[in-house]
């Protein structure tokens, strides 16, 4: 075996779906066969789909994996394949990667470095592993690892390479989107190859999984580190490569014996390399793909938007469509007395750009009757935020209404800059099923959709030129309450993003008023976040499973002058 064809199965999973899974996993076994591959390689937890997390607890959960494992051990005659599954052994559960040949499973490598932070929770689930095997197929010798695994300078694979003599070093992922991020893997891979002078094939998960978005662009790096194949970007993909490994020198311990059936020397393909999208187009075709993924897993066909005529409904109902298709969206128009003619012109001229269907409800009349059914208990009064947040709960309550009696999904337009400072109405603008933009701070909304009309110019100018309203109150603007948005925005990524403290986002020369006051409020909001939709997560730290802040606490990190919270109704 002087070359080693390998086939990357970069595949879509979906959590706890495991028959679907298993047939995704024989299908593309097939397809290796049928391509003279030696060897394919699945992500991590692919039987089950990552991340499975509280399905771990079940113990119905894992005996079902295991039985379906059984159905790919049996499917693998010709050619070694390495699957990720979880596995229960002496009454612990590991993350770990089957190595199977023959019909038999051979053996089984076990995660050790189990991630505790961020969006990740395994050490709530798993044991971590101990052992780093190196396994003999003919005259190949490689080494396994999960995720984690290959980003410590000093784990497991450099182990593998250095004291087993592994020539190839297969890493098994489910490794989650954010802005950047395969820049960085793949500076590290490069590193990695370069300094254990073996292969590395890197594989990784592709698909959404609630508010993760997990981007495939799996690789392999010869031993000076260079990239010699590359799978797409936010697509499955079927990722060959050969490879000719360097004899290794290393004087290794007995490893494990894969026996394998020799092949007729085969023509040396040139392995593909897709290139790595732009910045902006990587992160809208990440929201496509978290959009496209989070309705068809939960069944839904089609969604509905309240359409305001501003820039965030507009970028919601771009992805919507480039998701599901013009003919599965609907917008919606609820116009108040406040609403501008320019934003219901907007809204309009939005909706026909994208070939949508578009209704419009006005709210005047129904805010006049509750006006009027309110107006004893609230005379002696006057009006306040109280009758602009129930503007947006009417309109939260139609949206609703459209989607009990069609079946369509309310998708929220509430950017990141707006739900981490509580810009927002509970039972409100914040009612709906999935929350696109969620992780997707105001001014890079504005980019988002300068680049889809790069496309086609389906968002109109207008809408890039008004400043930001929510138009619940004569002549409102969003800087009434709130710094100008490249301000906010740049203290929100160092207060929550990054965890900066007080000082040393005052020391950046931002006002220290101003900071207190975002501060104060990011704190204070966190009831409402924990009451919102699921949104995709595309920054380093979303508003979601890697931020867990107390709803409850009395913490003051700045001085404790009170600071009065703002809603946006």
């Amino acid at each position: 075996m002087s070359t080693v064809r390998m086939a990357l199965a970069q595949v879509n999973m979906t959590v706890g779906a495991l028959p679907r899974n298993v047939q995704k996993i024989l299908e593309n076994i097939e397809k290796a066969r049928q391509s003279d591959a030696n060897l394919i390689v699945f992500p991590e937890l692919a039987i089950c789909g990552y991340p499975p997390e509280d399905l771990l607890l079940k113990p119905a959960f894992i005996h079902a994996c295991r039985e379906d494992l059984e159905e790919v051990i049996r499917a693998s005659h010709d050619l070694v394949c390495i699957i990720g599954f979880p596995e229960e052994h002496q009454g612990k559960l590991y993350n770990a990667a089957a190595v199977i040949s023959n019909g038999k499973l051979i053996a089984t490598y076990r995660k050790q470095l189990l991630p505790n932070y961020g969006v990740f929770d395994e050490r709530r689930y798993f044991t971590p592993g101990t052992e780093n095997p190196v396994f003999n197929a003919g005259a190949l010798r490689f080494g396994v690892s999960i995720c984690e695994d290959i980003w410590d300078e000093q784990g497991p694979p450099v182990a593998q390479a250095q004291k087993g003599g592994a020539q190839i070093l297969i890493n098994i992922s489910a490794s989650p989107y954010h802005r950047g991020k395969q820049r960085l893997r793949e500076a590290m891979l490069s590193k990695r190859a370069r300094d254990t002078q073996a292969t590395v094939a890197y594989l990784n998960l592709v698909g959404g999984q609630d508010e993760l978005v997990f981007d495939g662009a799996s690789a392999v790096f010869d031993t000076n580190g260079k990239l010699i194949a590359r799978a797409k970007q936010f697509e499955e993909d079927l990722l060959f490569a050969d490879v000719q490994p360097l004899k290794s020198s290393s004087g290794a311990p007995p490893q494990v014996t894969i026996p394998v059936n020799h092949k007729a020397e085969h023509r040396i393909i040139a392995a593909k390399v897709e290139p790595l999208l732009r910045d902006l187009e990587e992160v809208y075709e990440a929201l496509v793909l978290g959009t496209r993924d989070y309705l068809q897993k939960n069944g839904f066909k089609k969604v509905v938007i309240g359409l305001s005529g501003g820039i965030d409904s507009a970028l919601v109902a771009a992805v919507a469509v480039d998701s599901l298709g013009a003919d599965n969206v609907t917008g919606v128009a609820l116009p108040s007395q406040y609403s501008s003619e320019h934003s219901k012109s907007d809204a309009a001229q939005l909706a026909k750009n994208l070939g949508i269907r578009f209704l419009t409800i006005p709210i005047e009349p129904i805010y006049a009757a509750f006006e009027k059914a309110l107006q004893p208990i609230f005379a002696g009064t006057k009006p306040d935020i109280t009758e602009e947040n129930l503007q947006s709960r009417i309109r939260g309550m139609l949206l609703m209404a459209l989607s009990n009696k069609f079946g369509w999904l309310v998708l929220t337009t509430g950017n990141k800059s707006e739900v981490s400072v509580g810009y927002a109405t509970l039972y409100g603008d914040m009612a709906g099923g999935f929350a696109v933009i969620k992780d997707v701070p105001k001014m890079l909304v504005y980019d988002l959709c300068r680049h889809r009309n790069t496309k086609s110019a389906v968002i109109p100018e207008n809408t890039f030129t008004k400043p930001p309203s929510a138009e619940l109150r004569p002549d409102q603007k969003d800087t009434d309450s709130l710094p100008e948005y490249p301000v906010l925005d740049a203290i929100l990524h160092d207060y929550v993003e990054q965890n900066a403290s007080f000082q040393e986002i005052a020391a950046k020369g931002f006002a220290p008023e101003i900071v207190k006051k975002v501060m104060r409020l990011v704190d204070r909001a966190e009831y409402k976040r924990r009451q919102g939709a699921p949104g995709i997560k595309i920054t380093e730290r979303g508003l979601g499973k890697d931020w867990r802040l107390p709803l409850t606490h009395h913490f003051v990190e700045v001085p404790k002058e009170i600071i009065t919270p703002v809603r946006k109704s």
